[in-house]
């Protein structure tokens, strides 16, 4: 979050006398200074409304695509949009879908994601999605509309402080009030959105605000006090570094979502090629070096491979490269990484040493810190010579070699979502841009599908936001067609679960002419809810089933065929192998419309790996009954004796009751 403390800097009006804004001006947005501030701002200005500055302030910082949804406090910037406006505007169904859409934009472009939606329940609609580009460091501007300044605080209609609820889930938020800060305001927002580590904006814009006349200027000079990202790296911290680097003999690279933010693919694969350490990835990080690559042992932690965490479990070097250091990656804090000496490089200093000391700790852009740090390290070794790492990668070998991703077949005659995944992965074009849901579906998706490139994966990872998936992909589109000509073609991998939360959606994705394809892991049930419920409670499935067609005698409620043909889709359903690779190679020729396949898929199957919620990741589960990690030699064949499902639910049952008291 943006800290606003301190003297502001003077700003220069349009007659060159100094003004000076305090810091609740700064972080509010409300101009403080004496009363004939328009008289000495007018100058060269343009006259008009707030709501034109608005719409004239997003096409002077270039926004191309816009997203949201019109309402009665921000019909003003509404009716300011035209068809000679700047940017194109795409009207989805619901404002959380806005936000998602933004989301997905932003990741697949590297652009800055714009909304725009109303007060009260429009407002406090899109929150989820603004929680979650927080958690995953998405940048972002929400622009919100909000009653007339003379009405705030009496309880009018459709009034919400909407700034008080975005402050604890938002990098920054802002409430105009004045027509005359509307410019400035717009280009703080962006730039503290995609500065330091992005992350959601909201400009909360009071009616008074976009009927008041101003007078427009471009560039503004923005005030930010206090706001100044630390980029480049100081002290000997580099120096440090380099040298842990020469005396480790099992070092990783522990890579997060901040090193996609940064464009670090290169450097994250160059410091690799030349310290001999292998990659590792957060959920968020996946592509960020191609998966072909033999350095790249996958995803790490609850459902990483087992040679991704059981390489963090036993090295001596633990570089964590824009990451934080998640529950969902460490399992039990006290047990992560034991052994391991830490370097920490993360753009956001509250991050270092907030879940992990480090013992080195970087603070600034990944891309820039990896780009210095190089050539220390190169030049060590000139001087040293490079570590011998021949021991390390004999045992990280054996641990690709002998556990691979792997599933159970459906007993029931149904498809095996993981061979589904693996299906579509094999027929993609090498380009595709994966969205996913949350749920099962999400990690078959990040441990099945194989990446080429960065920015090829979308998914809401810190939040799990289910509902996520289709309207990002909707977004993703968008920003395929403005930036990449429609060549980076979107697949939507969902759960009927996650995809019945935003399902209204196909409507935008219809009117849009995005011709995203959709793949509909359909189980009829709650899928990773259910997976915990076989595990750790008792099997009692409460409130997870979704559907039961021997009840019904219905193919589905809803039946997704009629549902996305309702929309104007095109859409399929496979029960069969043969039905589901011919589906697959249809909905790769259509690019007019959106495509869907229902593909129904056995409700029992399980995400495997697995390590328990609070467990030690040296608990880590490759299947029912076998533990890699606490087998010394590392050596356990598939075929050897595996305990039921029950026996592994009780083996993990202390660590399920530390995370519930917890």
């Amino acid at each position: 979050m943006a800290a606003i403390v301190g003297p502001a800097p003077a700003v220069l009006s349009t007659r060159g006398k100094a003004v000076s804004p305090t810091p609740l001006q700064a972080f509010r947005g409300v101009s403080k200074s004496a009363g004939d501030q328009h008289k000495r701002t007018i100058a060269d200005g343009e006259k008009m409304t707030g709501a034109q500055a608005l719409v004239r302030s997003l096409e002077d910082l270039g926004v191309k695509d816009v997203f949201g949804v019109p309402g009665g406090a921000i019909l003003p910037v509404y009716h300011a949009i035209n068809e000679e406006t700047g940017f194109r505007f795409i009207l989805t169904r619901h404002e959380q879908a806005a936000g998602h859409a933004a989301e997905g934009y932003a990741v697949a472009t590297g652009e800055v994601g714009v909304c725009i939606v109303t007060s009260g329940p429009g407002a406090t609609n899109i929150i989820t999605a603004i929680a979650d580009a927080n958690m995953d460091s998405i940048p972002m501007v929400v622009i919100t509309g909000q009653v007339g300044v003379d009405s705030i605080g009496t309880d009018a209609f459709q009034e919400a402080d909407i700034v008080g609820a975005t402050y604890p889930v938002a990098k920054h938020s802002y409430l105009v009030t004045n027509a005359q800060d509307v410019p400035r305001v717009l280009a703080e927002a962006h730039y503290i959105a995609r500065s330091g580590r992005p992350g959601p904006v909201v400009v909360d814009l009071t009616k008074t605000a976009q009927n008041g006349e101003m007078y427009y200027s471009w560039p503004q000079r923005m005030i930010l006090p206090g706001y100044n990202p630390v980029t480049e790296a100081h002290g000997r911290v580099l120096a440090d570094a380099a040298r842990m680097f020469q005396r480790s003999f099992r070092p990783v690279l522990y890579v997060g979502g901040g090193a996609v933010r940064s464009d670090a693919g290169d450097e994250v694969k160059a410091l690799s090629d030349l310290t001999g350490a292998p990659i590792v990835t957060t959920l968020p990080a996946r592509g960020i070096v191609p998966d072909s690559d033999p350095a790249v042992l996958g995803m790490l932690g609850m459902h990483g491979t087992i040679a991704a965490t059981g390489a963090v479990q036993r090295s001596d070097l633990l570089v964590a490269i824009g990451a934080r250091f998640d529950d969902r990656v460490t399992g039990k804090l006290e047990a992560f990484a034991p052994g391991a000496r830490v370097i920490h490089i993360d753009i956001d200093p509250a991050e270092i040493g907030k879940n992990r000391v480090a013992d080195v700790p970087i603070v600034g852009d990944v891309k820039t810190v990896l780009q210095a740090l190089i050539p220390q390290i190169e030049q060590l070794h000139k001087e040293h010579g490079r570590p011998d790492l021949t021991t390390w990668w004999t045992l990280l070998n054996k641990w690709v070699e002998q556990y691979p991703i792997a599933y159970e077949e459906p007993t029931d005659g149904t498809l095996a979502p993981q061979w589904v995944v693996q299906q579509l992965s094999a027929e993609a074009d090498p380009n595709t841009i994966w969205v996913s849901g949350v749920g099962q579906h999400q990690m078959w998706a990040t441990q099945l599908i194989e990446f080429h490139h960065p920015h090829q994966w979308i998914s809401s990872g810190g939040l799990g936001t289910m509902g996520f998936g289709l309207p990002a992909a909707i977004g993703a589109e968008i920003g395929s067609q403005q930036y990449f000509d429609g060549k980076k073609p979107v697949w939507l991998i969902d759960g009927d679960g996650s995809f019945q939360m935003t399902s209204e959606e196909l409507a935008t994705a219809f009117m849009e002419g995005t011709p995203i394809k959709i793949a509909l892991l359909n189980n009829s049930v709650y899928g990773m809810v259910r997976q915990w419920q076989t595990l750790f409670y008792e099997k009692h499935y409460s409130a997870t089933i979704l559907h039961e067609e021997e009840k019904t005698g219905l193919v589905g409620v809803p039946d997704f065929v009629k549902l996305a043909e309702a929309y104007g889709c095109v859409a399929m359903r496979a029960r069969t192998k043969e039905e589901a690779i011919e589906c697959i190679r249809k909905a790769n020729q259509i690019n007019d419309r959106p495509v869907l396949i229902d593909f129904h898929v056995w409700k029992d199957a399980m995400v495997w790996p697995m390590v328990a919620a609070g467990d030690s990741n040296d608990n880590v589960t490759y299947m029912p009954g076998i533990k890699p990690l606490l087998n010394p030699q590392g050596n356990v064949s598939l075929q050897d004796e595996r305990s039921s499902t029950q026996d592994v639910a009780e083996s993990l049952a202390e660590a399920v009751a530390t995370e519930e008291n917890n």
